[in-house]
């Protein structure tokens, strides 16, 4: 068993939308600089891996722990799944992303595309931020289709002001963008299907317009969804399906935190605050897979934070 948290290296995209708050807030070294919108903490797929940074598994990827040291590292009796299920960012949102959609499993295959549920947890929200999310109540697929050709579909898209520290969960099938002035960390399924079905009239990075996915977003989008609210928490969890559990810990300074099962790994998100282990401190901003059997960490001030764990049960 492995006493310590495992830290991985982020990998940080650059996006239209995005800014430079993991340099300002999370005091990050950005690559150069571009406006950076996602980085991904903990991802596992054929293109993208996390690498560890320190520790005995230093320089392996995510997927290496995931096929040789399961067991070890994240405890028995876990899907036999050639990937390691979860998918876990950061999204600096400075402009409006796209209006887009995830496809539902029984279309995905077809559609040439992977489900994808996810859920967000606003980490920070400035007094301009909205999310768009389902639609206005009352409206219809016919109108909703002529918005397309009319360019006006964020009029019939229900808007939402959050508030720093709330959640919302986005099965795959919702209909969704996320507004300007938001930090949020998002934990997903293992995917990185997403149809645009309006990008806002704008120009990419390269000063191109960006693809959209029409056809495959009106196959995709839940019609019947209308003005979701942000989510009320049940107890700690923020989210619970067949992907992934999602609860919120709130620590006072001497506090601990360990894995929910001593037989199984957890992630912890450091909203706020500070943690210690016997490797050093982990501040807001850090992400940490906690091995199976690891030892417990310690709130050194009062602190947030998010611990995601594989559900043994459940479904979206």
């Amino acid at each position: 068993m492995l006493a310590s948290p495992i830290t991985f290296r982020p990998l940080y995209k650059t996006r239209v939308w995005g800014g430079r708050t993991l340099e300002t807030r999370y005091e990050r070294e950005l690559p150069d600089s571009q406006p950076y919108g996602e980085s991904w903490e903990l991802v596992d797929r054929s293109d993208d891996q996390s690498i560890v940074e320190t520790g005995d598994h230093s320089g392996q990827t995510l997927n290496y722990l995931w096929t040789n040291h399961r067991d070890e590292v994240f405890g028995p009796g876990l899907p036999d799944s050639e990937r390691f299920p979860i998918l876990i960012k950061i999204l600096d949102c400075q402009d409006d992303l796209s209006i887009q959609v995830h496809p539902p499993a029984h279309l995905a295959p077809s559609l040439n595309g992977e489900p994808k549920t996810e859920m967000w947890y606003l980490a920070g929200v400035e007094d301009r931020a909205l999310l768009y999310i389902g639609f206005k109540e009352g409206v219809t697929r016919a109108q909703f289709e002529q918005s397309i050709h009319d360019g006006t579909v964020a009029d019939y898209v229900h808007r939402i002001a959050p508030q720093e520290g709330e959640s919302i969960f986005i099965p795959s099938g919702r209909l969704h963008a996320i507004g300007g002035g938001n930090l949020i960390f998002e934990i997903q399924q293992n995917s990185d299907t997403t149809y645009r079905v309006f990008d806002w009239n704008r120009m990419g990075l390269d000063g191109k317009a960006r693809e959209l996915h029409i056809e495959e977003s009106l196959s995709s989008i839940d019609f019947e969804d209308f003005e979701p609210a942000m989510d009320i928490p049940s107890g700690h969890t923020l989210a619970q399906c067949a992907y992934f559990k999602t609860d919120e810990v709130k620590l006072n300074t001497g506090e601990y935190i360990s894995n929910p099962s001593s037989q199984h790994f957890s992630v912890i998100a450091v909203v706020s605050g500070e943690l210690n282990s016997q490797d050093g401190t982990h501040r807001a901003g850090d992400f940490l897979l906690l091995p199976a059997g690891s030892k417990a960490l310690e709130a050194t001030s009062n602190t947030i934070l998010l611990q995601i764990t594989l559900p043994e049960e459940g479904s979206c």
